[in-house]
């Protein structure tokens, strides 16, 4: 009896779904059978358990279809590219151009902080030391003072850290305080430096960009100059936009040399750069933020000189070469060791300014997915309507505070990837990339906003009395 009962089931399926979906494909069958559902009262070939069977099959038939529809909007032009993946209870419900590879914008920040994750504590600091080769006698130091970066890429000044916190809706903005290492510098007992504030930035190499950048990223200060001594993100001025320094080592130098002035340590020579001799003595260390805290900066706030700064710093740690070059090497190998899906994989940077950069949907999704959304990762995205780049997004709607993400944006790019909470047993993992869009800016905030809308719906069916015999 059983040999002939599983095909009649299979063919009532077929026909009931052909009546109540409008269609059918062998995608929404196989979502059906991906998603998780309560064992079954009935045996598993009872006929009583074809109309739940039916009505899951076209729950989620409906819900891919509404997803596929999120991209054929007119606002987006017949140029797009995109992909989508979303997983739910385990298993993937939709997926879309999965494996093509597309630029990422700063969804690549995710892949840089798991490699940051994976390769450091989350309790970890930067040293950022101060160094001295002579003496101090009667409160003066008879030579130079050195700043020997550490590589804490959040190094500011409060006037640079409260600019930065105003772009957020006024939400306080992660720093390392640099008028603090002042403070520790005048506690010490030096009230005269008879020498000059010298800059060290030998931790890291001096290039100060990524060369493939465009040069608009540079004149629009979406990143400063690089470097391990870097105070205020390389910036001299904030207002009305930043604009980077030449010499960074040197901009923390003179920087110093005004706050030690105002506490009252006078500096007989002008700053300079250089690197400390061998051999001269720590005076005090200014400790940064945890790293956890550092990747929660760089994640919610989209910070693209924090992202260089770690790749570099990942070379520094795994090959003791503080370069992009073999910082990206480093990260990739990290990557491979997590098991992830690097096909198509390709990175110029930490940040994902480059255009050059690709990844797929699959490894994004990948990503999250082997993390978890109650992972340090996890927590360091930007929640809906709380903080970092969403603050200001589904405000006052359901979705705020449900939805964790990594937003992504360049010309003609958007890129949004996380978890959503919509209400069912488990969030909603979902990585989506569009390439192509006619223009940047409302259309990319039109696109990311439709996607969550849609996924924070849950899919419907019809009753299950309906479809009973």
């Amino acid at each position: 009896m059983r040999r002939w009962l599983a095909p009649a089931i299979l063919t009532l399926v077929s026909l009931n779904l052909a009546v109540l979906a409008g269609g059918w494909s062998p995608a929404a069958a196989r979502a059906a059978f991906d998603t998780e559902s309560p064992p079954p009262a009935a045996p598993l070939l009872s006929a009583r358990r074809i109309p739940a069977l039916l009505s899951r099959i076209v729950a989620d038939d409906r819900y891919s279809r509404t997803l596929s529809s999120v991209f054929t909007d007119p606002l987006y032009g017949s140029g797009l590219t995109s992909c989508l993946v979303v997983r739910h209870g385990g298993q993937t419900i939709y997926s879309r151009n999965a494996t093509t590879s597309m630029v990422p914008a700063s969804n690549l920040k995710l892949l840089t902080a798991t490699a940051i994750l994976k390769e450091f504590k989350p309790t970890d600091r930067f040293r950022t030391e101060v160094r001295a080769a002579a003496s101090v006698t009667a409160g003066a130091l008879e030579g130079d003072l050195w700043i020997v970066g550490g590589g804490d890429p959040l190094l500011e000044t409060a006037d640079y850290a409260a600019f930065n916190s105003k772009s957020f809706h006024n939400k306080p903005h992660l720093h390392s305080s640099y008028e603090h290492l002042a403070d520790l510098i005048a506690s010490s007992g030096i009230k005269e430096v008879r020498g000059s504030v010298v800059g060290d930035e030998s931790r890291y190499d001096k290039q100060r960009y990524v060369p493939s950048w465009r040069p608009i990223y540079v004149s629009d200060g979406e990143a400063g100059p690089a470097s391990s001594i870097e105070v205020n993100d390389g910036f001299s001025t904030f207002e009305p936009k930043p604009v980077g320094v030449g010499a960074p080592a040197t901009h923390a130098a003179t920087l110093m040399t005004s706050l030690l002035a105002q506490r009252g340590v006078k500096v007989d020579g002008a700053p300079t750069e250089g690197a400390a001799p061998a051999g001269a003595r720590v005076v005090t260390v200014l400790p940064s933020l945890t790293i956890a805290e550092i990747v929660t900066e760089m994640m919610q706030e989209s910070d693209n000189m924090t992202a260089e700064l770690m790749v570099k710093e990942l070379g520094y740690r795994k090959a003791a070469a503080g370069t992009t070059a073999v910082g990206l090497k480093a990260m990739t190998s990290i990557l491979q060791g997590l098991g992830l899906p690097l096909a198509g994989f390709v990175a110029h940077d930490g940040s994902g300014l480059d255009r050059g950069d690709r990844a797929t949907c699959a490894l994004l999704l990948a990503t999250l997915a082997a993390a978890g959304p109650d992972s340090p990762l996890a927590k360091s995205l930007s929640v809906a309507g709380v903080n970092g780049t969403l603050v200001n997004r589904f405000v006052n709607t359901p979705i705020a505070g449900h939805l964790r993400a990594k937003t992504g944006s360049i010309d003609f790019v958007a890129a949004l990837s996380g978890f959503l909470d919509n209400g069912t047993t488990v969030p909603v993992t979902f990585a989506m990339m569009a390439n192509g869009l006619p223009k940047p800016g409302i259309v990319t905030r039109h696109l990311q906003d439709h996607l969550v809308e849609v996924l924070f719906t849950k899919p419907t069916a019809p009753p299950i009395d309906r479809i009973a015999p």
